[in-house]
């Protein structure tokens, strides 16, 4: 057996290209020309030979070589074998900076952000911090069981959020993928689970879709007498039926009332982050009434960036409380939603007006989105949603004055 006097000592002879002292059970001390002194363990497989790295001498001493040479004979004695376990072991830190869950959930959120939108990253962050980390976080991801990450998610049950619950699951879904892709788990637990959390079904928000309740609606909107720029916003959201967060963030900047377009930017709509980069402005027609209505507030907030800034803060957009506030002043808390406004559109342009669902559904920022073209399915119908939308403001004018109610069919 080699002692530590010969590995200090031991020298290659220049006409050499390496010289070996070898050690018990296979293991040697390389010695290099140059006096660098490493030590292996030499392997055999399929008839050739191999060897597995343990380090330089001294920083890795006899007596530790031996025992990580012990420890690869008892890999391989399991069916292990020692040189495909340490490249994993690389592999693993190379992608990972640990294996806990808190490390694996970080990097997931780290590797994830480059193609999430803000406001989605934002959301798994919450997640993550929030419902997550404080129960999970120091624990080894793959050490987690089933029944310990659904007694997590049933805390988040507990306080009646059951949505959330099931947004929680997803998220751990993406972490625990991700923590197999990169070696630090065997396998996903979250499928585990998924049948015995509590069933959620999603409420649609309240939207008015009779006529005549409408005609009620767009009388009270106009009457509304909490201040201009509300009154505007109220006016505009049935008759655009956009999102309320591109409607109350409507700039002036993106106006052309001249043309009667309003080019809505690929990075404020909803869509994922690829999308908002590579994704075209979505335009939406204005006909004549929403332009005499922004004519008339363009005196009074036409000098600042927003068509609707906030009371306090002028410099910033018109929060969405804001109008869902003066729905409820009206008496239309629980009957009607500012969001509720674009299932008024969708309803009663294709049961009433009977204009098409493509056509419609443009006009909602949906096309490209959720049908199965996808990002080769770039059809705008501009010159449609420009027609279609100057019948529906006219016929919005009517209900208002009282005319052309027509009831909806009932089931």
């Amino acid at each position: 057996m080699l002692t530590d006097a010969q590995c200090r000592n031991a020298t290659c002879p220049p006409e050499k290209a390496r010289a070996r002292l070898t050690d018990a059970g296979c293991l040697y001390l390389e010695v290099s020309p140059a006096g660098s002194r490493r030590l292996f363990w030499k392997t055999y497989a399929d008839g050739k030979e191999g060897r597995l790295a343990l380090g330089s001498y001294p920083t890795v001493t006899l007596t530790a070589a031996r025992k990580a040479r012990d420890a690869a004979k008892m890999q391989k004695s399991k069916g292990i074998d020692p040189l495909q376990a340490r490249q994993g072991e690389k592999l693993k830190a190379s992608v990972g900076t640990g294996d806990t869950f808190e490390a694996c959930a970080n990097d997931w959120l780290v590797r994830g952000k480059p193609n999430w939108s803000d406001a989605h990253y934002v959301r798994e962050r919450r997640n993550i911090t929030k419902d997550l980390i404080p129960y999970l976080g120091k624990r080894a991801i793959a050490s987690i069981k089933p029944i310990e990450l659904l007694a997590v998610i049933q805390k988040v049950e507990a306080r009646g959020a059951l949505d959330v619950a099931h947004r929680v699951l997803l998220t751990a879904h993406g972490i625990w993928c991700h923590a197999v892709a990169t070696g630090r788990a065997e396998r996903d637990v979250t499928g585990d689970i998924k049948k015995a959390l509590k069933p959620h079904i999603k409420e649609n928000l309240p939207a008015i879709t009779d006529p005549a309740e409408l005609a009620e609606l767009l009388r009270a909107s106009k009457a509304y007498n909490g201040g201009p720029v509300v009154r505007a916003a109220l006016q505009l959201a049935p008759m655009l039926f956009q999102r309320p967060g591109n409607l109350r963030t409507m700039r002036w900047a993106n106006l052309n009332l001249d043309a009667g377009l309003w080019a809505i930017p690929s990075e404020d709509m909803k869509r994922t982050k690829a999308e908002k980069i590579n994704g075209q402005a979505h335009v939406v027609p204005l006909p004549t009434q929403a332009v005499a209505i922004l004519r008339d507030i363009q005196n009074l907030t036409g000098h600042g960036e927003y068509v609707f800034p906030g009371l306090r803060d002028h410099q910033a957009p018109m929060s969405e409380a804001a109008v869902s506030a003066a729905l409820a002043a009206m008496g239309y808390k629980g009957r009607h939603t500012w969001h509720g406004y674009r299932a008024t559109g969708r309803t009663i342009l294709r049961q009433v007006l009977k204009y098409p669902v493509d056509v419609i559904e443009a006009q909602l920022a949906h096309t490209g989105q959720i049908t199965h073209g996808g990002a080769y399915d770039r059809t705008t119908h501009l010159d449609d949603r420009t027609t279609m939308l100057q019948v529906w403001a006219d016929y919005l004018d009517k209900l208002t004055k009282g005319a052309d109610v027509i009831q909806l069919r009932t089931a």
